[in-house]
């Protein structure tokens, strides 16, 4: 029973917030066109309307429903805080609002002006914040007067367990009853008295699950030692219809995270650390496409000026065309103006002991090979802009970690060569925290954390970052 009323209220409440999105809309043309005018307001219902009119309100119907379904999770989870429900709610009403933009524009509905999605979006918003904030204190205050609890069992060495049952008893409102502790081995069973009542080792968990009032069980055990267990927990559990919850530290939590449950002809496959942000990773190859295509055709002019300065000032081609390692280990020809002399590679050699930058990385702050012409293109990082057609033929990407050249690879340390799993890009947090001014391995440490904490909206906010760092020339030598 108590899954039934949790499926109704997940399914009542998706069909609350688009039907709460349908009123809204129409209160908002109803104030904005029709100024409160009852009459006028029935005739909306009497009219025929065009085809256009009726497909659009398909269209902005269809939308919502994915939208709220892809960035709110709708669920009770009793350990989902409400901050994180509020971000997603904003995401979606911002993203459904966007959508009215776009239909209207699509199916030329003029009553979606900008005043109306704006009043829309404000009242949406608020309106959808409201009921999350009242459920949840709604929720807190049934658990907290002991209704709507769960038989609770906890399931790790005996302090982890003792910590874990400590803090959820200190949360009442999450509503658990905790019956007692299992531990993984029996020796655990004979140290000092514990505040929670023991309940004996893994062993007697199928005859507690069996005979005791259990709703749920958490797992707090190190998954790298007791990964069998786990697996055999979970079983349990589902034989019986007990809910399990693992609970992953460390290593584990960030294996888990990227992991990824598939079927292959009736086997499960798991997956890990393959990209789940499907539509991050969408918008991101859009926007690259969109802002390459975009700048290479208004930038034509540059490119001509540029390029003629670079042909007479110095002998030499006007590009610089390179080998550089792509995405999973993926080479492709890199283009550049030119900034040196075409004796360059040669003299590398030669210069090797002025290197400056550790690892394997070679920069010299006042090269000799650069050109005169070379060095105000290096410090305005207008030779970087021939790369927006790397951008365009899906080599590089407007943000990733710069592409290094093969013999750099070679020498990379074993952690170094993560930063090849993503398409490299034309700037990255290196090139808005410092360039030139920063140690190899503080360049692999940011590379590093922009993999690991990467989305759409990090992409935007290096992109606006590296605005004045071009136009200051910070770090660029």
């Amino acid at each position: 029973m108590i899954r039934l009323r949790h499926k109704l209220f997940i399914q009542l409440f998706r069909l609350f917030d688009v039907a709460l999105m349908m009123v809204t809309l129409f209160l908002v043309i109803v104030i904005a066109f029709e100024k409160g005018d009852l009459d006028r307001i029935s005739y909306l219902f009497r009219v025929a309307y065009r085809l256009e009119d009726g497909l659009g309100l398909l269209a902005v119907l269809a939308g919502w429903a994915f939208v709220l379904n892809l960035f709110i999770r709708y669920d009770a989870n009793r350990f989902n805080d409400l901050l994180p429900q509020i971000v997603d709610v904003l995401k979606a009403t911002t993203v459904c609002a966007f959508l009215l933009i776009i239909v209207g524009e699509v199916f030329e509905v003029g009553r979606f002006n900008r005043w109306v999605i704006l009043l829309f979006w404000l009242i949406t918003s608020g309106l959808m914040v409201l009921s999350r904030v009242v459920i949840h204190q709604i929720l807190k205050a049934l658990r907290r007067s002991g209704r709507n609890y769960r038989h609770l069992l906890i399931i790790g060495n005996r302090l982890d367990a003792e910590q874990l049952a400590d803090r959820i008893e200190r949360r009442p409102e999450l509503g658990y009853k905790i019956e007692g502790l299992l531990v993984p081995e029996p020796n655990q069973l004979t140290e000092a008295k514990s505040n929670w009542p023991l309940l004996g080792a893994l062993d007697r968990l199928k005859g507690i699950l069996e005979k005791g009032v259990v709703d749920e069980v958490i797992v707090n055990l190190p998954l790298q030692e007791h990964f069998a267990t786990g697996l055999e927990i979970v079983q349990l559990g589902k034989q019986l219809g007990v809910v399990v919850r693992l609970l992953p530290t460390g290593l584990d939590l960030h294996v888990l995270s990227r992991s990824q449950v598939e079927v292959f002809e009736g086997r499960y496959v798991i997956t890990f650390f393959r990209e789940a942000q499907l539509w991050h990773l969408l918008a991101k190859r859009l926007v690259d496409i969109l802002v390459s295509g975009t700048l290479l055709i208004l930038l034509v002019p540059l490119f001509l000026v540029v390029g003629l300065i670079v042909k007479f000032s110095t002998p030499g081609p006007v590009f610089f065309v390179q080998e550089r390692v792509g995405m999973n280990k993926r080479r492709f020809r890199m283009y550049k103006f030119r900034s040196m002399y075409i004796d360059a590679e040669k003299r590398k050699a030669d210069l090797a002991h002025l290197n400056e930058m550790s690892g394997p990385v070679f920069k010299i702050r006042n090269d000799p090979r650069i050109t005169p012409v070379g060095r105000f293109l290096r410090k305005t990082s207008i030779d970087e802009l021939p790369q927006l057609l790397n951008v365009l033929k899906g080599e590089m990407s407007l943000v990733g970690p710069r592409p290094p050249v093969p013999s750099e690879v070679d020498k990379y340390e074993w952690l170094n060569r993560r930063r090849l799993s993503i398409r490299p890009g034309l700037t990255c947090l290196w090139q808005v925290s410092g360039r030139n001014e920063l140690t190899f391995d503080q360049w692999m440490e940011l590379d590093r954390q922009y993999i690991e904490n990467w989305s759409f909206w990090l992409d935007l906010h290096i992109l606006l970052r590296t605005i004045p760092v071009v136009l200051l020339g910070k770090g660029a030598s």
